[in-house]
């Protein structure tokens, strides 16, 4: 039987054996660029819900659209790293931006939902796939 030997090409093997020592520096940049696309379509619904088809001129102070910003990615519990879209509390007056923004999307009595998270998530899927993929690739390049 015939005998077969195929070596890496040492290049290679260096940049994967650095991939791993830097793992955790690189997985949050990743998700890092990932949700900064998610978090501009997010922006970009909720201004265009904030006042729309009211019965009264809308009182808006743009304090909710400020509070929207990305945490850093944090390792949970579990070992995942995450990065999460969310509001700064709290709000100036001493009310939730969470509770004003639960309020937007899923409505209350006499005042129907006018959903912006859920269609950001869904419309922002891909392109938060492919910003992280081109960021995996450039950090991958630069080892």
């Amino acid at each position: 039987m015939a005998k077969l030997d195929m070596k890496m090409p040492e290049d290679f093997l260096l940049k994967v054996s650095r991939l791993a020592e830097k793992t955790d520096e690189i997985i949050p940049r990743v998700l890092q660029a990932g949700g900064e696309v998610a978090l501009e379509k997010v922006k970009s619904n909720l201004r265009s819900v904030i006042g729309r088809d009211t019965k009264h001129e809308s009182r808006s102070t743009g304090e909710l659209a400020e509070a929207l910003g990305l945490s850093p990615a944090k390792l949970d519990r579990d070992g995942n790293y995450n990065v999460k879209v969310g509001f700064s509390e709290p709000r100036k007056g001493g009310g939730s931006n969470a509770r004003i923004a639960n309020i937007l999307e899923h409505g209350k009595s006499g005042q129907p939902a006018k959903p912006f998270l859920g269609p950001a998530k869904t419309a922002s899927r891909k392109a938060c796939v492919e910003a992280m993929i081109t960021k995996l690739d450039e950090e991958i390049k630069n080892l």
